[in-house]
């Protein structure tokens, strides 16, 4: 069995063929979270997780901040009732697009934080140019239980998150031939502390680079994974299987 812990099948590329896909997705032995980015889309990400290989994550992505009304938290709290949902997540802060202000990014960030320490739950962290502020913040929250999804930042941080206890997950993007920077910092990492996601429909990984994403790409970036980390397939699969239980509670 495969986990890919972050996709956005509810995402519009999927419209014609969604419920197809799942089914292939499942044949293929591939578990999957779908990360929601608002409240809408966090309502479908429960309403597939009706299928057995999905489960749910809710939330209210940066670039969606501004478009959050007052009961939104109460919305996600209700969400997270269900058994299938096992996070927090698209939550965090983007910088490099700024498609919500500064502050009300944070604010929406920092409201969720405080959601997940209330029920219990991991949190997904989207991270964009925003390093800082995003540790700043788990910080300042208390927050223990953190997976920095699609992890962008430098050595630097990557060390500074491994000594709070945080998580880190790696996509399609360790496959780019011009992100040797990234493909040193998941050398360094512990597979202890680590996560593998397609962050379907986006990023696509060698050599399907441009064409729709989708869990099933997962298995190229196990099979990466394990060459980076010179460790055998059936071990990563092994270790991320203790992951996957240890930090979101999902034993497959």
């Amino acid at each position: 069995m495969y986990l890919d812990v972050h996709a956005h099948i509810d995402d519009e590329a999927f419209n014609n063929d969604r419920y197809e896909l799942i089914e292939k997705i499942k044949r293929e032995g591939v578990f999957f979270i779908n990360a929601g980015v608002d409240v809408e889309s966090s309502a479908l990400s429960v309403e597939l997780s009706k299928n057995e290989n999905v489960y749910a994550a809710v939330g209210v992505h940066p670039h969606e901040a501004a478009k959050t009304n007052k009961g939104f938290i109460d919305e996600l709290k209700r969400f997270s009732k269900n058994s299938k949902v096992v996070a927090i997540g698209e939550v965090g802060l983007d910088y490099h697009y700024n498609f919500s202000p500064k502050q009300k990014q944070l604010g929406v960030f920092k409201e969720q934080l405080y959601l997940a320490g209330e029920l219990n739950l991991p949190v997904v962290v989207h991270d964009r140019e925003a390093h800082e502020d995003v540790l700043k913040l788990l910080e300042e929250v208390g927050t223990q239980k953190v997976m920095l999804h699609c992890f962008s930042g430098d050595l630097y941080m990557a060390e500074e998150a491994l000594k709070k206890g945080y998580y880190f997950s790696f996509g399609g993007s360790m496959t780019f031939k011009k992100n040797e920077g990234g493909r040193e910092i998941i050398k360094k990492l512990p597979v202890k502390r680590t996560f593998l996601e397609t962050d379907s429909p986006y990023l696509t990984p060698e050599p399907f680079r441009g064409k729709r994403n989708d869990p099933t790409f997962i298995k190229i970036i196990y099979d990466y994974f394990a060459q980076l980390k010179e460790t055998g397939l059936n071990e990563i699969k092994k270790l991320m299987r203790e992951n996957a239980a240890e930090f979101f509670g999902i034993y497959i």
